[in-house]
């Protein structure tokens, strides 16, 4: 009965319902089972090194793009002025809330958004990414923001996986990308970290190229510190 009474728009409906169903379902996943999936990968020993190197150079005025559920807080220098954390994962929050209450340093969350950082031009002495310049939909517009609200002579620290300079890994890189984008939040394995920042105007004064454990498509990694001059 209900087929007839339908009839040629029964399609158009079930059509309809299937992507109301996952549009449902993919905003659970992206709000409540990513940012969990994400704290448990993020937080993996190999990981410790890196976020520590990173981090120990850190000055003054901090701006964190990507924070996430705050694994970067332990590796923090006592003596950072403030940290301006930056990231559109509210749930990173609460995740994060254990490392917050055990550091000295003071941390305000002040965006959602890496693309419009709310802060001053030249307001900030250091900003700081892990892992996060992958996701970020208009990475060239984000580190233009970076640049702008550095001072001059301020500093980007970095650890980020990309683009392997092995073409065999590179090719696997570009067949996989599509699929990573949609189960890892927006995360693209396939952007040419070192040519974006060097892009956005910011001069490298260290950069270290290395693979983490795992598969190589996942794990090419670019590390180190660029200066606005």
């Amino acid at each position: 009965m209900l087929k007839t009474f339908l009839g040629p728009y029964q399609k158009s409906i079930l059509d309809i319902g299937r992507n109301l169903v996952q549009a449902a379902s993919m905003g659970f996943y992206a709000t409540q089972i990513l940012p969990r999936a994400t704290n448990w990968v993020m937080g993996r020993k190999e990981f410790v090194p890196i976020r520590a190197r990173v981090a120990s150079d850190l000055s003054g005025e901090v701006v964190e793009i990507g924070f996430g559920a705050g694994h970067n807080v332990p590796h923090y220098p006592k003596d950072l002025s403030r940290v301006r954390a930056v990231d559109p994962d509210t749930l990173g929050r609460k995740l994060a809330a254990g490392r917050l209450a055990e550091s000295p340093v003071p941390v305000d969350f002040v965006g959602l958004d890496g693309h419009e950082l709310p802060l001053e031009s030249g307001s900030v002495d250091s900003v700081l990414s892990t892992w996060t310049l992958c996701t970020i939909p208009d990475v060239d517009r984000a580190l233009s923001e970076i640049y702008r609200v550095l001072r001059t002579g301020g500093r980007f620290f970095f650890a980020e996986h990309g683009r392997s300079p092995d073409s065999k890994v590179s090719r696997w890189q570009d067949r996989l990308t599509p699929i990573q984008r949609r189960v890892a939040g927006g995360c693209h394995l396939n952007r040419p970290i070192q040519d974006l920042i060097e892009a956005s105007g910011l001069e490298l004064a260290k950069i270290d190229n290395y693979n983490v454990s795992g598969p190589k498509s996942f794990g090419y990694m670019y590390e180190g510190v660029a200066t606005k001059v």
